[in-house]
């Protein structure tokens, strides 16, 4: 089996929080706003509890045949077709919560919110918070559209936070860092901000 077979197209970021053991096996984690499920394929393959879902009908198909291919004893429905601010989860039902590269299609500062609220609401004590999202931290030449949406150098179009949003939302949520905010700057084109927040007892 080849490290591609292994582990998918894995956020590298995330990686790090499985060899840190934050993620362990046993534990039931959510991808919220799961896409292609390029971050589930090592979970699948190693027993976690795995649960995901994404507004994309053709997403939500592509990651049910994935789970039906590399977990067959767990059922395709955990896969759930519904947009990350509006979960159908109980309240505190995961031990971990993903989003990678969802909350930067944010409409507005009120989706960005609700995605923010809905995902802390269904992580439960002790549980972590894995976000990965476009920011505006060390980004220049991003062009202002208004409701904290830019037009970055690259031609897309994304929410962007700051480091100051990200902190005062950590404050807010009751939340901690569990490591220092880390960005990546794609010179001229884009900046990437890892946001690890663990959920107190």
């Amino acid at each position: 089996m080849t490290l591609q077979d292994e582990f998918g197209n894995i956020d590298v970021y995330l990686f790090d929080q499985l060899l840190r053991e934050r993620i362990r096996t046993g534990m039931r984690v959510l991808d919220a706003g799961c896409g292609g499920g390029r971050n589930l394929v090592y979970l699948l393959r190693h027993g976690f509890d795995v649960w995901a879902t994404d507004a994309s009908p053709d997403a939500v198909a592509h990651v049910r045949h994935l789970v039906a291919a590399l977990a067959p004893s767990l059922s395709p429905s955990r896969v759930r077709l519904e947009p990350v601010e509006r979960s159908s989860f109980e309240d505190m039902a995961f031990d971990v919560v993903i989003s990678s590269a969802v909350l930067h299609f944010a409409r507005d500062d009120e989706q960005f919110e609700a995605m923010v609220q809905e995902m802390w609401r269904v992580l439960g004590p002790g549980g972590v918070l894995f976000a990965r999202l476009a920011s505006s931290i060390g980004l220049e030449g991003a062009r202002a559209l208004g409701q904290n949406r830019f037009l970055l150098p690259d031609g897309s179009e994304r929410y962007l936070v700051t480091a100051e949003r990200l902190l005062a939302l950590t404050a807010r949520m009751g939340g901690s860092l569990l490591d220092p905010l880390k960005t990546t700057v794609v010179h001229g084109q884009r900046s990437m901000t890892t946001w690890v927040v663990g959920k107190g007892a």
